[in-house]
Formats: structure tokens, sequence, C-alpha cells
């Protein structure tokens, strides 16, 4: 079903003007576009997104929408690197007036039922967890909704840290800010002894990352239909 509703929405674009950019940490970027009103999405997916403002190849990207449709806006944030593709150069060459393609949203990544949820971010992987946490935060999280993120960063990066720290303050959504994967384990087993599978496990982050971690849950008797997972390809 999921897939099916994937081939549908795929066909969905829409025009996006260009608003503005913001650096996040060293060579990681946001981009905020207009939202059309016609627009949605579910908190966690991801969109196609194509450069037409100048002729390159491979134009189309793959994003996370790290934005809620609460906020208004589409916001996409990427890491650039010292040697950027085509792709993200022109990302970087956007003006106020210009405007990209956004072909969808697609994608099964994002929350359906109020259960017990582990949120396990590595690096450039928050993005789609933020959106979430944006949409929990508008729609307010219930008593009883234990909601708890996992943001694994050895460079000790940590983009959106304010806001999510805000978050946390203001919400009973629980963040933990770790930089080895021993203690992201750790965090991980603790909240299986918990709640085990009557939880939801969300992991996002380098396609290794999210290997290792699906293979952890699983040795330790997590069902796979509890399992849900976005792998950065490339990252």
């Amino acid at each position: 079903m999921s897939f099916l509703k994937d081939s549908i929405s795929i066909f969905k674009k829409s025009e996006l003007s260009y608003v503005e950019r913001y650096k996040e940490s060293d060579g990681v970027y946001s981009f905020v576009f207009e939202k059309q009103n016609d627009l949605t999405w579910n908190a966690g997916q991801h969109g196609i997104f194509t450069i037409h403002h100048k002729k390159i190849k491979n134009a189309a990207r793959p994003f996370s929408v790290a934005s809620s449709p609460t906020e208004g806006v589409v916001r996409i944030t990427t890491k650039m690197g010292d040697q950027p593709s085509d792709f993200k150069k022109a990302l970087l060459e956007l003006e106020k007036g210009m405007s990209i393609k956004m072909s969808g949203p697609v994608g099964s990544f994002y929350l359906k039922e109020k259960r017990p949820t582990l949120f396990i971010a590595g690096g450039i992987g928050i993005t789609p967890f933020r959106a979430m946490i944006k949409q929990l935060e508008a729609e307010g999280v219930e008593n009883g909704h234990q909601v708890r993120l996992l943001y694994l960063d050895s460079g000790q990066s940590f983009i959106y840290k304010d806001e999510l720290d805000e978050i946390a303050n203001n919400t009973s959504i629980d963040i933990a800010f770790l930089e080895t994967r021993d203690d992201l384990y750790q965090e991980i087993d603790s909240f299986i002894s918990s709640y085990n599978n009557n939880a939801a496990y969300f992991i996002a982050g380098s396609k290794s990352m999210v290997s290792s971690i699906t293979n952890h849950l699983k040795s330790n008797t997590i069902q796979k239909q509890n399992i849900k997972k976005d792998a950065f390809m490339g990252y």
C-alpha cells in the first residue's frame, strides 16, 4: 500500500519559491522555500527536489523535508563538503524570486500511532526527526505518549541543538545528545528494556549506521514491523 501511495504521489509536483538559506554549522546549510497552499506532507517524509534555474546533470535529488506542515514552509538541510556537487552548488546560487520543483511527498517514515517511540538519529539523519518533533510540539504531546530522541554526532556539531533543547524544555519529549556508539547502544538497550515491542523504533542516518542499529534491535527481539528506517544514501 505504501509503495502504491508513493507511486501516485511522486507525480504531484509543486513549485517552491526560494526564501532564504542559513548556516547550521560548518558545512551544513538549511534552505527555506514558500509552501504552496495545496502542498502537505506527513512530518518525516521526503520529496524529490529538482533544480531548473540552470542546466546541470543529475538535476533531481531526494531530501527529507526538515519542517513540519504546521510551520508553513518547506525546509531542507544538507551537508556541502569541500567539493559540493553541481546540484548543491546550484542550491547555493539560489536568489530570492527563484524556485525549485518538488515531487511528492513520498515515504512511510512518519508517526502513525501514539505509542512509546524511540527516534535514533545519526548526523544529518536528524532532519526528518526535526520535522516530526516540530509536529508533535504543535499538536501537543499527549500524556503517556513517551517520545525519546537519541542524537548521535561524533563531531559534536548537533545541528538544531538550541531549537531541540527549547522543545525538550517545553514538552515531555526527551532528547539525548550522544558522542559515541557505545553511549548510543546503552540508551537503546535501556529503552528496549522498558518498552520492548510495545514501542516504535525510527532510525535515520548513514546506510551502515541504519543497518547496524536495525540488526541490534532485531537481535534484541524487536520485531521488523516495529522498526522504521531512513538510510541517507551517499552520506
